[in-house]
């Protein structure tokens, strides 16, 4: 072997990487690096950013670190939303593709993405297969799975026949009628198919194996059976195993009440699932939404995990009836309520990265320096005179330290605080979160029950410290 060939093989192998992503020993609920807790924070404008050509993405990418982001959601989609997307499999002259080869440009995308993030301290967390890939039942967009290349019509390597694939999928995916999703052993053992997803999550893992600021999370918002998601969970670990790798897994169902038997097929699973992904939750509002995370929090409680939500909902104008104002509501909520990683879902169903997600993302952080998060647990009992999403408190065991958050409403806001516990002087950090900067610092006297009320009618949070 040559020199020039020494190095290009050296070069191959030495990626930039972040320290893995683990539980945090001392407390699981939150996410650790080398050993110390790290809250992940983020939002983007696609949830694919690998398919963006590379000056966009780039400027995303460095538009979420200058804002405190330091996580993304990546699917492994390939639809075309907005034009430039490529399939991941080689398309031959006469049209069709094989999908027994691939497309150099979707792979060196996906790299693109691994490198950039890598580099900027920006984590990842990927869903391998997203079941709106798979169907036709989209109003702007009606021939998804007609042009995919898993449809045999598409492809040199199946027919109908010996596929099972029917030309359309017409019913939301959510039916689960795509057989797409039954080809693992223990549902219809399509060989024929499954071999070919096999390669493509193999060649993710090539990719993502070789860093390690990646979470995986096998499906977006499914309603497939269990088995389809435990055969992939165990797959990525059995090649991860492999290449002398640990690596975190979770499944995303979509049922939007967490108590719902499909989560259960992740919280009852801790030998196979790391985390747990509850970005559905984020379909409720106000207490319900709170009080849906909490119990969550608590059917974990004997075996705790790292809570993720990928995906929070909210934007104005959106179909599904969701504001501005709902989203900054969740992200806070999950934030006080113990979420490991919290990032604003695309536009137009999410914020996004925009000015308002930004301002979110940077109010968060400045609270983070005065308290840090994994320090509280939620708190509410002790808010006295509190109307319904009024407010919501976290607090430490020792009551010596709280945060507050108000929600914006167009009326002025007074809740009790019950400081019986606390003796001394506390200094009360406003933090608006509508701008992402540091209000007022007031003081607030212990020993006794003590009226707080935000300095305005804006989402406010304060950060309640010794003195």
């Amino acid at each position: 072997m040559n020199k020039l060939n020494v190095f290009v093989l050296i070069a191959a192998f030495c990626v930039e990487s972040l320290s893995a992503l683990e539980p945090w020993e001392k407390l699981p609920w939150y996410w650790s690096r080398d050993g110390h807790p790290i809250l992940l924070l983020g939002g983007s404008d696609d949830d694919n950013l690998f398919q963006w050509p590379e000056d966009r993405l780039l400027d995303q990418l460095e538009r979420i670190k200058e804002a405190g982001g330091n996580v993304i959601r990546n699917t492994m989609s390939d639809r075309k939303d907005r034009g430039f997307e490529v399939y991941p499999f080689l398309q031959l002259e006469g049209g069709k593709y094989d999908l027994g080869r691939w497309n150099p440009e979707y792979w060196e995308r996906f790299e693109r993405l691994l490198k950039e993030t890598a580099k900027l301290g920006i984590f990842v967390q990927i869903e391998v297969w997203d079941r709106f890939d798979y169907t036709d039942n989209r109003k702007n967009d009606p021939r998804r799975w007609e042009d995919h290349p898993y449809a045999p019509k598409n492809n040199v390597n199946y027919s109908a026949a010996e596929s099972g694939f029917a030309a359309r999928y017409p019913d939301h995916p959510g039916a689960n009628k795509q057989p797409f999703f039954y080809t693992t052993p223990k549902q219809r053992d399509n060989k024929v198919v499954r071999q070919f997803q096999e390669a493509f999550v193999g060649k993710v893992l090539d990719h993502t194996l070789r860093y390690d600021h990646v979470l995986y999370c096998m499906d977006n918002e499914t309603r497939a059976e269990s088995a389809w998601g435990a055969y992939w969970a165990r797959f990525v670990k059995a090649r991860a195993k492999q290449a002398s790798k640990t690596v975190m897994v979770t499944e995303m169902w979509d049922a939007w009440d967490l108590s719902s038997d499909e989560h259960k097929h992740t919280f009852d699973h801790p030998e196979l699932y790391d985390f747990v992904d509850v970005s559905q939750n984020n379909q409720n509002k106000g207490q319900k939404h709170w009080e849906n995370f909490l119990y969550v929090r608590s059917y974990l409680g004997r075996k705790p995990r790292p809570m993720n939500t990928t995906k929070t909902y909210g934007a104005d104008g959106n179909k599904f009836g969701h504001t501005d104002q709902d989203a900054i509501e969740r992200f806070w909520r999950h934030l006080l309520a113990g979420a490991a990683s919290i990032r604003f879902h695309r536009p137009d169903s999410g914020l996004g990265i925009s000015d308002k997600a930004v301002a979110c993302i940077k109010a968060a952080r400045l609270l983070e320096k005065r308290v840090r998060l994994w320090d509280v647990e939620p708190s509410n009992e002790l808010l006295l005179h509190r109307e319904e999403n009024e407010a919501y408190l976290a607090a430490t065991a020792k009551h010596d330290t709280y945060i507050v958050y108000f929600p914006a409403s167009g009326k002025s806001k007074e809740v009790t605080l019950d400081l019986s516990d606390s003796e001394g002087e506390f200094g009360v950090h406003w933090i608006d979160i509508d701008t992402g900067n540091l209000s007022k610092i007031t003081t607030i006297g212990g020993g006794g029950r003590r009226q707080l009320s935000p300095p305005g009618n804006g989402n406010f949070a304060a950060a309640i410290v010794p003195r």
